[in-house]
Parts: C-alpha cells; sequence; structure tokens
C-alpha cells in the first residue's frame, strides 16, 4: 500500500464500504477522513477519536432521513454552492460535460452525497488545519500507527485458527 497524508474513506453510513485497505494506509501513518461507517469505526476505536476526521451523518440519520423521505433535489435548490457545482458540470470542465453525474446527484444521489456535503467540506477544513500544525499532524500520525497493530495479519489468522477453524 502507497503512503499518504490523509486515506479518505467516504462511503454514505450504514453501507459498509470502506474496507482494509485503509487500516493499510492507517499503518502508514495516514489520517482517515470519513463516515462512520465500515472499517472506519474500528479505526476511530484504535487509533482515539482526536487522530480521526469523521463527518457526515451517522447510520440511524440515514435510515431516519431515508425514511422521512431523501431529495436531492432540495439541497440543489436551497445550497449555493451545491447548485453551482452541479451547473459546472452540466455547463462543462476543460470542454467535457457530466450531464449523467449531475443528475444522478440531483434527482436521485443514491448515497446522500448532498446531504453529507456540508459536514464533508469542514471536515475537509479541519483536516488542513491540522496538516498545517506540523505537531498536531505528527501526533495525529504516529497515534494510527501505534493503534493499527490491532490490524495486523497474525491477530487476524490466530482468530480465525481458534474461532472459526478452531485450531489447535
Amino acid at each position: 500500500m502507497p503512503a499518504a497524508d490523509i486515506s479518505e474513506q467516504i462511503s454514505l453510513a450504514g453501507t459498509e464500504a470502506s474496507g482494509t485497505g485503509c487500516m493499510k494506509l492507517m499503518l502508514n501513518g495516514a489520517i482517515t477522513l470519513g463516515t462512520l461507517d465500515g472499517a472506519n469505526i474500528e479505526i476511530r476505536e484504535a487509533c482515539g477519536e482526536d487522530n480521526i476526521v469523521i463527518f457526515g451523518m451517522t447510520t440511524p440519520e440515514v435510515n431516519e432521513l431515508k425514511a422521512r423521505g431523501y431529495y436531492p433535489n432540495e439541497y440543489y435548490n436551497n445550497n449555493s454552492l451545491i447548485h453551482e457545482a452541479i451547473d459546472r458540470m452540466y455547463h462543462g470542465i476543460n470542454g467535457c460535460t457530466f450531464n449523467d453525474v449531475a443528475n444522478s446527484l440531483k434527482d436521485r444521489d443514491p448515497y446522500m452525497v448532498l446531504a453529507d456535503f456540508d459536514s464533508y467540506r469542514k471536515a475537509q477544513a479541519y483536516i488542513t488545519e491540522c496538516y498545517n500544525d506540523k505537531m498536531k499532524w505528527a501526533k495525529m500520525s504516529l497515534n494510527n500507527i501505534a493503534g493499527a497493530g490491532i490490524f495486523s495479519a497474525d491477530r487476524a489468522v490466530t482468530e480465525y485458527a481458534d474461532n472459526i477453524w478452531h485450531l489447535r
């Protein structure tokens, strides 16, 4: 796994889309910026709340919004930044339009990207602030490396041998 400063794991809470790749990035000192989903939950437990940047809805909040009815067009109509970004996709970027992506976000948005947009922007600002504070960043990174031991292959194989394969 290549090294990175930030590991973005931005799945919708409750979809379990983030996987073990982010644990490998953590082992190399990357700070996770992500939703409270999948492996990110385990990473937060391993490195501590102060050493991961979480944004977006929780699984209960996602389920509640789905139950009430999620209408991404409301975000498009009521948030000027979202409106501007989606319109930019329609009008084109470097000569290419992205109508299918824009339509999907504005009309369907199955991953509720627009609902998490403002929280993501705040998380980006915060992680930038952390990165610019070299001592803080170093501590966060080292806490990630130190906490990553729980994800070692040795532990996983031992647990499989004991709990699944029942080997002695």
